[in-house]
């Protein structure tokens, strides 16, 4: 799942404590997840029972973040690279917020944030656009947000967007207004919003062709791979062809059979 990517990303920048939103589907989630320990981190569910925004969402975790720092990670969103850096950024910082952005070819299709002047790698977030016919930049939200504890007290301050959502977009704009510090980190790898069906399989073939072959099961002198393949433990190959790029599970058996595109 899309979720174990976001997961993993939080655990390689040393999140240890998860707390993952869920509605309607938190039963499918939870058991996907479970307790998050193969992971490396501890998961606790959190309901939120109307889908009424991510400013919402935040505040719904409230209880469970406390007066920490935190990163908001959007659960269907893929970024090469992790964001184990930009933590670190944000921890020495003392911004009270960091967003992702990365440049894009459409930015009237994303959230648009627009930078002060200048030429700093990190450069202060002057104002967001949700989806703007006609977009002062061309730097997408990514979906990664880093907040501390003044993200609460901006939300609370916002009113429901036209179509009835509290948007983080609108309470990172509060947060602006307010005088706090609100600054931008550019990703330069790839980035992927897996939330249409296009784009999920755009996201199934990029990370493929990341895939490092690894071969961990057996396969038979009449059975050859070719290009990226990875086999998992206990697996066994018999009389078949494995063609890239190709993931094979543990303690499968593929038996007189072609896998591949």
């Amino acid at each position: 799942p899309i979720l174990y990517y976001a997961i993993e990303a939080l655990a390689g920048a040393g999140v240890r404590d998860v707390g993952i939103v869920v509605g309607d589907t938190h039963a499918e989630i939870e058991a996907a997840a479970g307790d998050g320990s193969r992971f490396g981190i501890r998961a606790t569910y959190i309901r939120q029972h109307e889908p009424l925004g991510l400013a919402h969402a935040v505040l719904t975790a409230q209880d469970f973040l406390g007066s920490d720092r935190f990163v908001m990670y959007l659960g269907d969103n893929l970024i090469k690279g992790g964001i184990a850096g930009v933590t670190q950024e944000f921890l020495a910082s003392d911004a009270h917020a960091q967003i992702l952005l990365a440049h894009v070819p459409n930015p009237g299709d994303f959230g648009v944030a627009e930078l002060a002047p200048g030429d700093g790698p990190n450069r202060a977030i002057v104002s967001l656009e949700e989806k703007p016919s006609s977009p002062r930049s061309d730097l997408a939200l990514v979906g990664v947000y880093f907040f501390g504890p003044e993200i609460f007290r901006a939300a609370k301050a916002i009113k429901p967007s036209a179509r009835g959502e509290l948007e983080i977009t609108d309470a990172i704009t509060q947060l602006v207004a307010s005088g706090a510090k609100v600054v931008s980190h550019i990703i330069t790898g790839w980035w992927k919003d897996t939330g249409k069906l296009e784009d999920l399989l755009e996201a199934n073939r990029i990370l493929l062709d990341d895939m490092e072959p690894s071969v961990r099961g057996e396969l038979d002198a009449e059975s050859k791979t070719e290009g990226k393949v990875s086999i998992g433990g206990g697996t066994r190959i018999i009389r078949s062809l494995l063609r890239g790029p190709c993931i094979i599970g543990d303690n499968c058996t593929i038996e007189d059979s072609y896998v591949g595109p």
